[in-house]
């Protein structure tokens, strides 16, 4: 029992020093995998994934990509100047690529590595709906959201090892019952929502990454009403995904683009 405490205790230490606020939300984050360790990882599977795919140069399509990243790129540095946190993105090395893939996708690793398949490009149908897509995954990434991933994995590893200790004294059944439970209960009730809030939270930051850029942050609905009707309504409960509905996204961004567009505003951007 003594030792127990003395790792539980360790680990709340470790969790307060992970501890920061991110500037974009104002939030406080909990990351216990710094980026110091984090990008490297995310670097070097970035570089192998390119290694292993097609990547498409010297198209119309392959610059756009790299354009409209560059300008989310110097959308969020204008912001982080705005609020004195230049800093922020030390470490972060930016990359754009186009892949070619049927896949209707799009995708930023922790750092800044970006990519967008060719997939979903006639979905994108336009360079607006492009920066809706490019901006949502920046934000990702300066949301640390990969970050926080792991860290919640591992805070459902912890909680699952110290049932195992908790439950030693029981049943095999018993203690299978109970790893059941709470593997479904952790999943259902804490990682799924959580991943889903980092889809809402990546809707709002991107959306004032886009506008920041000089996009105007309506097309993204032109864009989010497109993918629900590629769609077709075949969908996963909103329960059960990773993601939000369709129709919880699109109402969430609606009321969104105000605050997107006032930021936007600010910093004397135009759209």
């Amino acid at each position: 029992m003594k030792t127990r405490n003395i790792a539980f205790a360790g680990a709340f230490m470790l969790t307060v020093a992970a501890c920061s606020t991110n500037p974009f939300t104002g939030k406080k984050q909990v990351n216990l995998v710094p980026n110091s360790q984090l990008f490297p990882t995310a670097f070097t599977q970035y570089d192998q994934f390119l290694k292993e795919n097609k990547v498409v140069t010297g198209t119309k399509e392959a610059a756009l990509v790299t354009s409209v990243g560059q300008k989310i790129k110097a959308a969020a540095e204008k912001y982080l100047a705005s609020v004195g946190q230049s800093e922020y993105l030390n470490g972060y090395e930016w990359e754009y690529k186009l892949v070619q893939s049927d896949e209707l996708n799009a995708w930023c690793m922790p750092g800044g590595k970006i990519v967008v398949y060719t997939g979903i490009l006639p979905t994108t149908k336009d360079e607006a709906g492009l920066a809706t897509v490019m901006g949502h995954e920046v934000a990702h990434a300066l949301l640390n959201h990969g970050g926080q991933r792991m860290t919640a994995d591992m805070a459902q590893q912890l909680g699952a090892a110290a049932l195992a200790a908790g439950t030693q004294g029981k049943s095999s059944t018993t203690q299978q019952i109970l790893q059941t439970a709470y593997g479904v209960g952790s999943q259902y009730g804490a990682l799924l929502p959580f991943s889903r809030s980092h889809e809402s939270e990546a809707d709002k930051v991107g959306l004032t990454l886009m506008a920041i850029a000089g996009y105007n942050p309506d097309k993204a609905l032109d864009f989010w009403q497109r993918m629900s009707a590629k769609a077709g309504g075949a969908s996963v409960p909103e329960l059960l995904s990773t993601h939000p509905s369709d129709a919880t996204r699109i109402a969430n961004i609606s009321r969104e683009i105000p605050a997107a567009k006032a930021t936007a505003a600010k910093l004397g951007a135009k759209f």
